[in-house]
């Protein structure tokens, strides 16, 4: 069957790396071959040896040559960026729950200094003395929103607790 070329020059910027002319890579790559479409077209570095737990993408047949391997995944956190990695890049089943997975693993960091008998400078760590010193007026915002919100989930829930003491009382 005849491959039918689609036009989407309707498309802004569609094309825009079509002229050989405008290649951005030229001093790197002076002979377009369009090779990339086919695979790998280069020689693939040796693989790192795998001794820790490595998540990488479904979409990906294999893990990169090159990875971290300081922080594998452990904890509650981990257990998150397990079930992320279980979805396509393009979902919000991936990316959400990697977003919550940092977040707990901040938690679960707090929680290891303290068990080792280090007490974190939160404060310090998060910048807060550098952002008072240059930017007093955001971190007074940021300090102000937080404020808020703590008040307003404290409203509710007491408003909520109120609610049911009324319901017990009928």
């Amino acid at each position: 069957m005849e491959h039918l070329k689609k036009d989407y020059s309707h498309i802004k910027g569609w094309g825009i790396d079509a002229d050989p002319q405008n290649d951005p890579t030229y001093p790197m790559k002076p002979h377009r071959t369009d090779a990339e479409q086919s695979g790998y077209s280069w020689e693939r570095p040796t693989q790192q040896p795998v001794d820790v737990e490595i998540l990488h993408s479904i979409e990906r047949p294999n893990i990169s040559a090159v990875f971290g391997t300081a922080s594998p995944p452990s904890g509650l956190s981990g257990v998150i960026r397990r079930f992320a990695f279980k979805y396509s890049e393009n979902s919000y089943l991936h990316w959400l729950p990697l977003i919550l997975a940092d977040r707990v693993n901040v938690v679960e960091g707090i929680i290891d200094d303290m068990k080792h008998g280090h007490v974190p400078n939160i404060f310090e760590e998060k910048g807060y003395k550098a952002e008072w010193k240059h930017d007093k007026v955001g971190l007074l915002t940021k300090f102000a929103v937080a404020a808020a919100l703590v008040a307003g989930v404290v409203v509710l829930l007491s408003k909520k607790n109120e609610d049911d003491y009324d319901e017990d009382d009928d």
